[in-house]
């Protein structure tokens, strides 16, 4: 399984990005799949989850403002980001097969997002 995420850089306080990740390897039609992030000496933090009949669950840091969204056709999941703030700045990583409590069993490698 390998999962490549692109989309990441540097944008000013209230901007936006999308964040892609295309899985190889595993079909994500079947699979709960989301997102985290890791911002410097932090620990790595799940921002978004969609289940396989598509709910989205966010943690409250980044409710209303994140988007996670997937594309069957293309075996591939998005994070929209949205009036992003300097604490939103870290490494983004796009994850798929849920073990529960923000685990997950796969995990891409990441991509940067600052916020300045």
């Amino acid at each position: 399984v390998q999962l490549v995420e692109s989309g990441g850089g540097s944008v000013q306080v209230g901007g936006s990005l999308r964040l892609s990740c295309v899985a190889s390897g595993y079909r994500i039609s079947t699979a709960c799949i989301g997102w985290g992030r890791q911002a410097p000496e932090k620990e790595r933090e799940g921002v978004a989850v969609l289940n396989t009949i598509n709910n989205a669950v966010y943690p409250d840091s980044v409710k209303g403002r994140f988007t996670i969204s997937r594309d069957n056709a293309k075996n591939s999941l998005y994070l929209e980001l949205n009036s992003l703030q300097p604490e939103d700045t870290a490494i983004y990583y796009c994850a798929i097969v849920c073990l529960g409590n923000w685990r997950f069993k796969y995990w891409g490698q990441g991509t940067q997002v600052t916020v300045s």
